[in-house]
């Protein structure tokens, strides 16, 4: 079946902040060169369970994009804040993310669309690229999956701080549930195995 696409993508919509039209600048057309700088509003999913960018918030890009004999090439940075909630005290933070981005949008017909899976390499469709999917995978891959609101965050702060002043030193304080506090008071001890 030659001059079928054998890797059928989704037409991106024309409309999108996300989607960049190359027909007239860039489209097989070996060399040339566009930058494109804009910010865009975050859509959901652009995020882990405890860290990710609001929905709406802004994404800023600042990209070079450069016709090559296979497709164009998308190079650059970018940038946004997320929040999130800090794994070990569970308050809520903000920081910056800066991340490199490149990214290849491969022509239709190109030995790199005939070669690659679907979902290896980004592709060219109607004469657009859309941006979303790899500045989403890029975002993505830089945000931790257990976040800290600082390196040496130490955690959640106890409710009585002096109760742990009294504690020997090399010994754990243990906590004990309510819910067996009537079995401690029966047979006494910690509630641990003390063989």
């Amino acid at each position: 079946m030659t001059g079928e696409n054998k890797h059928p993508a989704p037409t991106p919509a024309t409309t999108s902040p996300w989607v960049v039209d190359v027909a007239r600048e860039l489209l097989r057309r070996p060399g040339q060169m566009k930058l494109l700088q804009r910010d865009v509003p975050a859509p959901e999913g652009f995020g882990l369970d405890m860290i990710g960018v609001p929905v709406g918030a802004p994404i800023h890009l600042d990209l070079r994009l450069e016709s090559v004999m296979e497709g164009v090439l998308a190079s650059g940075t970018v940038d946004t804040d997320v929040t999130g909630e800090c794994s070990r005290c569970l308050e809520p933070f903000t920081e910056h993310v800066g991340v490199e981005l490149t990214e290849l949008y491969a022509y239709p017909d190109s030995v790199t669309d005939e070669t690659a899976d679907s979902d290896e390499v980004s592709r060219i469709v109607d004469e657009r690229i859309d941006l979303e999917p790899a500045v989403r995978d890029a975002v993505l891959l830089e945000l931790p999956v257990t976040p800290l609101c600082r390196e040496d965050c130490a955690g959640v702060v106890s409710p009585d701080p002096e109760a742990w002043a009294f504690v020997p030193a090399g010994e754990a304080r243990e906590t004990i549930d309510p819910r067996w506090a009537a079995l401690q008071e029966k047979y006494g001890g910690t509630g641990r195995n003390e063989n």
